[in-house]
């Protein structure tokens, strides 16, 4: 009887640690799932520009506002899931794109190629970091453009080459705060 019991005494207690490990476990798959973008984003290197900051997500979004128009450029379409997560209840960090061009460079890029167009807006990517700060990222129009080169005249890199420097001025104006 001393072995039984001892048996289902050795029993309980595997069950019990069974239990609480499988608990843990559980609670760092929630974890992991609930929470992937808190970890180290990892940007493609070939034809993107990144520049963290220090300022929050809102701040930099606004930053992002007001250098455009500044540098001769038009906010034409913003995008972003944070808000309308957050009216589902759902908690992400900030993200928003937001699409910048001018009709002028809408039209040059349509004589070139119309199948070009297709990238208009050129896009930067305003997102926030789990420390609270926010970095802003773009393609570079060279290269958002250049799939398009070998079927259009040369103008269409050139345009690409002037939307590159432009884009850098609005960024740096930004994130400059």
């Amino acid at each position: 009887m001393s072995y039984h019991t001892r048996s289902i005494s050795t029993s309980r207690q595997h069950s019990k640690f069974c239990h609480i490990g499988a608990a843990l476990l559980a609670a760092m798959l929630m974890l992991a799932v609930a929470f992937p973008v808190a970890a180290e984003t990892q940007w493609p290197e070939e034809g993107w520009q990144v520049m963290p900051t220090q300022q929050s997500y809102a701040e930099l979004l606004e930053s992002l506002r007001e250098a455009v128009p500044a540098e001769g450029m038009a906010v034409v379409t913003e995008a972003g899931p944070t808000e309308a997560a957050a009216q589902r209840g759902e908690t992400i960090p900030g993200n928003r794109v937001v699409g910048v061009f001018r009709n002028d460079f809408a039209v040059r890029a349509l004589r070139s190629s119309v199948p070009a167009m297709i990238e208009a807006p050129v896009r930067f990517y305003v997102t926030e970091q789990a420390d609270g700060t926010a970095t802003l990222s773009w393609k570079t129009p060279t290269h958002v453009f250049a799939p398009y080169a070998h079927e259009s005249d040369e103008n269409l890199l050139e345009l690409a080459k002037e939307l590159d420097a432009i884009f850098m001025a609005i960024a740096e104006r930004a994130t400059q705060r």
